[in-house]
Formats: structure tokens, sequence, C-alpha cells
């Protein structure tokens, strides 16, 4: 699969905006060689809904899928309208029946399956899967691996490498799409395989597997001899109990180590590949591009195939004509009564012999011109009965104002960005008007997505 990015024409232009190629996903998606997509970013971006968005739209173009989540939040379960997900892949309903035929396919449905990373679950396959019966009891059973196993430092990233091998190895799906956890955390898991040959090439590695290659009394008398001032310090240090169960784990787990990094590389080789695609999400704000920045920069260097830039929650106004400094002198006209008077405003129209039928020739007096005359206390019958629309009006054209400043803002970010970065495709998505909590809303976020660029007027 060609990794180049589908761009298409882009509004940039036209909108003044700095030019970006365009992401087309569809044709992602439906790219039969496109096997593996990954979803990276900073927390709080969108990330887990776009996975799952971009999965149900695979599916119901006709291909099979599992999203795979490695975010312990709840939201992709919820979305997809299932109780819970775990370690086994589970079958989401409603989407055989809405099929959405890519060109040239046949008609045949697709399925959605999705699954949440168990990590210690996927840790007790690799056991059992790699080591015989017996061994594998006494592993599971070890005081020491239920601590590694359930919350060691990498422990997760290297699981979801397993788990991704594991999808892949299988071949029983059409396209995996993964959901990384947030922020630089997502990343880990491509260190995986280097930080699990640096911890079994270790020292203390090498120190609690020393008696048991060297086997029988001489390991032991090595031990006892040669490692005694270390041991007794680690013992110190660890508590001679969980020590002892250290050297049992390790000692069990001895063959099946070399197993693990082979895996691990065989992996990381694989995210390398054709056929896998990198999605970097993030939303038009300084600290989650930056962060994007940084993905793209260490996806570049690691030679991850990144297709794109999925920029959620950009907003938009149908009045851009209408600028935030003219917007506040708008209202700040409306909020002064006697300015407003002096102007062809409101009042003018108001007082106008075209408005209230009077042959008097020019406008009657504002009650505000006069210092001297009483302000009319609310509901009275000389206060103006317009003056809540002109309030209410003011409101809006500062909610206005504001806005502008904001697309101002998120225009800025996106440019610096995109200055830094113009090789990377993007596809923009419009922020919403509240979560995304069901398939309904997940295939709007597939169509929004799969539109190729937002339409902000």
């Amino acid at each position: 699969m060609s990794q180049e990015p589908q761009t298409a024409a882009d509004p940039d232009a036209r909108s003044g905006r700095s030019p970006a190629p365009t992401l087309h996903v569809d044709a992602l998606l439906d790219d039969p060689e496109t096997r593996i997509v990954v979803c990276c970013g900073s927390g709080g971006v969108g990330k887990t809904t776009t996975a799952a968005a971009l999965a149900l739209r695979a599916a119901e173009r006709g291909r099979k899928v599992v999203v795979l989540t490695i975010d312990p939040a709840k939201r992709l379960a919820q979305s997809m309208g299932i109780d819970s997900l775990d370690n086994v892949p589970r079958r989401v309903k409603g989407t055989e029946d809405r099929r959405e035929e890519a060109p040239g396919e046949s008609a045949e449905p697709g399925e959605l399956h999705a699954m949440m990373l168990d990590m210690k679950r996927t840790f007790d396959e690799v056991v059992e899967t790699h080591t015989d019966p017996e061994r594998a009891a006494q592993i599971l059973a070890n005081p020491f691996y239920q601590t590694v196993s359930g919350g060691f430092a990498g422990t997760q990233e290297y699981m979801a490498m397993e788990k991704l091998g594991q999808l892949r190895a299988k071949d029983e799906w059409d396209l995996i799409v993964v959901d990384t956890p947030p922020s630089r955390n997502a990343l880990d898991f491509l260190d995986a395989p280097k930080r699990l040959g640096s911890f079994l090439d270790g020292k203390l590695i090498r120190v609690l597997t020393a008696p048991a290659k060297l086997g029988g009394r001489a390991g032991m008398a090595f031990l006892n001899v040669g490692m005694s001032m270390m041991t007794g310090t680690l013992g110190k240090l660890l508590g001679g109990q969980l020590l002892k169960d250290a050297q049992t784990f390790v000692s069990a787990m001895d063959t099946t180590f070399g197993g693990f990094r082979t895996r691990a590389d065989a992996t990381f080789k694989l995210l390398q590949a054709p056929g896998t695609a990198f999605l970097v999400v993030a939303a038009p704000e300084r600290d989650a591009l930056r962060e994007a920045a940084y993905f793209v920069e260490r996806l570049a260097t690691e030679k991850m195939p990144l297709v794109g830039l999925v920029l959620n929650r950009v907003h938009g106004s149908g009045a851009t004509r209408l600028s935030a400094d003219r917007a506040l002198a708008a209202a700040e006209n409306l909020a002064e009564p006697g300015i407003v008077d002096q102007t062809d405003g409101k009042a003018d129209v108001r007082n106008s012999p075209e408005t209230d039928g009077s042959s008097d020739s020019g406008p009657a007096p504002s009650v505000a011109a006069d210092s001297d005359a009483p302000a009319p206390e609310d509901g009275s019958p000389a206060a103006d009965p317009d003056r809540p629309v002109d309030e209410l009006t003011a409101g809006l054209l500062r909610l206005h104002a504001e806005r502008m400043r904001l697309l101002a803002r998120e225009q800025r970010t996106r440019d610096r960005f995109i200055s830094h970065h113009p090789e990377v495709a993007i596809v923009e998505v419009p922020a919403l008007p509240g979560d995304v909590h069901d398939l309904m809303g997940l295939r709007d976020i597939g169509d929004r997505l799969a539109a190729g660029h937002t339409e902000l007027s």
C-alpha cells in the first residue's frame, strides 16, 4: 500500500488559510492493503471517538474490523452499545444492515468487533502459550509475577505490542484499529522491544538468573560466594522473600524471555511495514498541536508510516464577514442609547416618520439625551420597550466577537503547525455541541471524517 497521503483540492486557498494536503479517509479505509490503523495523540482530543468512528465506517463499507483500545476509559464501549469490553473481541450489533458499498466492491456485509486491552490477562496468555503447563502454573502463582504483570512500568505498552501481534497473526481481520493511551505514553509501545532488551540484558537480571544458568551446587556456590554482597544488598532493599520470588520468577521465565523479545521485534517491524497507517489526532489548540508535532517527528525518526492528522473540534461561523472589532463596536452602540440615537442605528429607525406614522421631519428626542430627565423605571410607560431587544442583540454580538477571536486563534495555531510540517495531510472535524455516545454519533463523525475537509465559511 502506498503511504503517500490521498489529497484533493484544498479549500484553504479560498478561505485565506495556509495550504495543506487533505487526507481522504475513505480511500485509506477502502484500500485492502491497509491492515492496521494506529490512532495516537494527547489526551482529551477525541482520539478514542476517532478510532471508533473509523472502525465503524470501515465495517459498514464491507470490511471485517476489530478496534482495540488501550485507554482505560469506558467511553468506547458505551458509544458502541456494549456493556463492557475485555480482552476478547466482542461483536458490535447494528452495523450489518447499513452496508455502504465502496467503489469496486461487492455488497458483502462487514463486521465490527471491539475489545479493551487487559494487561494482566494478555501477560497470562503469553505465559500459558509459550511455556509448558507445569511451568506456566508455577509462574502464574509466583507473587513477583503477579506484581509485574499487574502494574510494572512498561508492561502495558509491551502487552499492547503482544496483543496487536496476536490479532495480526490470526489473519482473521481485514483491518485492526488501535486506540493508544493518551499523552506521549501513546508512543511508548514503540520502545517496548528496546526497553525489554535493556531489561533482559541488565545486571539485575544477570544476577537473578546466574544460579539457574550455572545449575545445581555450582550455581548455589557461585551465588553464595561470588554474589553474596550483591544479593545481601538486594535482600535488604527488596526483602528476602521478594528476592526469592524474583529469582524463582526469572528462572522460570528465562527461556520465555527470548520469545518476548523476538515477538516484540516482529511487531515493531510490522508497524513499519506497508499496510500500517498512523493517524495523529489533535485539537486546534497550542498544547495539543505541540504534542502532535512531537508525534509526527517521532514517527518520522522511527520510520513509521504516518498518513495524516485528524484535527478535531474545529470551530466555525456562518458570519465570518462580521469581524470581532465590528461586532464589539455595534454591541457598544446598542449598550449606549445616547450613542445609538446619534447614528443610523436602530433607535433612529424606530423614531423615524416611516416607523411611528408621525409627520414630524426629525426624530423624537431621546430620553437618555436629556441629562435632567429621570431614568424611567423598568415596566413604566416611559421605559423603552425595545431595550431588552437591544441588550439581547448586544450580547449576541459579543458572543460572535468571542467566536471570531477563537477562530483566529485556532487558525494561527493550525498555520504554525502546517508551516513546520507542510507534508502532513489533514482532515478537519467540526466541534459538536455534545459528546458522542452511540453508533449514530459515531456515524456522524465518520461522515465528517470522510468529507475530506471541514467546510468552514
